[in-house]
């Protein structure tokens, strides 16, 4: 499977790691990893650092992540980004949308 969830024991941490290909093809896998997690109040992290090549559907995905985080409220970070996936982050402005570490 391209992605993988893991949930803190107490909840408020979801990290969903991306691996492989990450465009509309994994669009049902990415709103399961986090659809039944608590939403406003909760950390995502999500982990790019397998990731080999993303598109603007995962740009859409991210979003859809964002809005069930909380919106601008949110705490969604994205983290390991290579250089060419951070370039996607980069052209679409998600430094301002999201913690890019």
């Amino acid at each position: 499977m391209s992605i993988e969830q893991h949930t803190s024991d107490d909840g408020k941490e979801v990290r969903i790691r991306v691996k492989g290909r990450f465009d509309f093809e994994q669009h049902q896998d990415f709103r399961a990893a986090y659809r039944d997690t608590g939403g406003t109040g909760v950390r995502y992290i999500v982990d790019l650092a397998h990731t080999e090549y993303m598109d603007s559907s995962a740009l859409g995905m991210l979003l859809l992540l964002r809005e069930h985080a909380g919106g601008e409220f949110s705490d969604v970070s994205i983290t390991g980004a290579s250089e060419g996936v951070r370039k996607v982050l980069d052209i679409a402005n998600f430094g301002r949308l999201f913690r890019i570490q």
